[in-house]
């Protein structure tokens, strides 16, 4: 709140468009966000958007690969993911269904994808940053089923997949996430508003899915800067579709709406844990002599010491 008890309705500080890469064995995808942002979306650290059409594109998954010191969020909307890891738990995340993994001290594991009938294949992977305190805790596996996930609907029609957090009284089924975050799959319909409170000091975000909203109340696009386009684009749509993904600066609430078209898009927040950052591949930790440690250990084949982490109560 400012001085006078007013709610302030957070601005974009930033749009990047989400840009192709080949990541794993050759699946190609774009990243919204990952290494060259740091430490601006802090806790989070990588948005993977790996939506596809095509099965050359993404049926050679990602085998075999450690994690250590994050938590990676996966969301399917196509399409399965087959997985499996060192605690032994294994499996397919089916459309709607969530897998929320924390590595931890370390984990290995494989994400191999298979496309629907007509060969789509679609989710989205974000990474979220542990904090020192907990960078070496016991690995935990979570896979919350698409019936699981609550939705509720606005009285303007708006609807919103609760992952993580709480709306209108519904709490999402993970919870107990070191950094309090937020993860909702939200859809407005055309001519229609969203306001949602958010945290002071959180970090927020939105990533756009389908369709085009405004996410700022000013509506004009040379008001925040836009990364990815070109530096003398006189034609700037304020309308913000499919890739883009918005950063926000501090504030109380957010508010999108939308013209002619609904939008679709995911909204992440969470707690900025403010420490280094040593990031060499699948592991992220404060050091990089914790880096060298961790590689050490995968090598000599140490690297795991966690053998059991199978998902339990959400």
């Amino acid at each position: 709140m400012d001085v006078t008890g007013m709610t302030e309705t957070r601005k974009i500080a930033k749009v990047y468009k989400s840009k192709p890469t080949i990541e794993g064995a050759g699946v190609h995808l774009k990243r919204a966000f990952g290494f060259s942002q740091l430490p601006s979306f802090d806790p989070f650290l990588m948005l993977d958007d790996f939506r596809a059409d095509t099965p050359d594109h993404y049926l050679l998954g990602f085998p075999w690969h450690p994690h250590r010191g994050i938590e990676t969020i996966t969301y399917m909307l196509e399409g399965t993911v087959e997985h499996g890891d060192s605690m032994g738990n294994k499996g397919v995340i089916a459309p709607g269904d969530v897998q929320w993994m924390t590595a931890g001290s370390g984990v290995i594991h494989q994400e191999m994808p298979r496309g629907n009938s007509s060969g789509s294949m679609g989710g989205f992977q974000l990474w979220a940053n542990l904090p020192r305190t907990h960078k070496m805790m016991d690995p935990r596996y979570r896979e919350i089923k698409s019936g699981q996930v609550p939705e509720v609907e606005l009285d303007n029609g708006t609807r919103v997949r609760i992952i993580c957090g709480k709306v209108h009284g519904q709490t999402g089924p993970v919870r107990d996430i070191i950094t309090d975050p937020e993860y909702l799959d939200v859809t407005i319909p055309s001519r229609s508003e969203f306001v949602y409170p958010t945290v002071q000091n959180h970090t927020v975000l939105s990533y756009v899915i389908e369709g085009k909203g405004y996410f700022c109340t000013e509506k004009k696009p040379f008001s925040y800067d836009q990364e990815g386009v070109n530096y003398f684009d006189m034609t700037r749509d304020p309308l913000l579709g499919n890739g883009d993904l918005v950063l926000f600066h501090e504030g109380d609430q957010i508010i999108v709406s939308t013209e002619q078209d609904p939008v679709r898009f995911l909204l992440m927040t969470g707690r900025p844990i403010r420490e280094p950052i040593a990031w060499y591949g699948p592991i992220v930790m404060n050091t990089n002599e914790e880096l060298r440690t961790a590689f050490e250990e995968y090598n000599n084949g140490t690297f795991v010491r966690k053998q059991t982490g199978k998902s339990g109560s959400i």
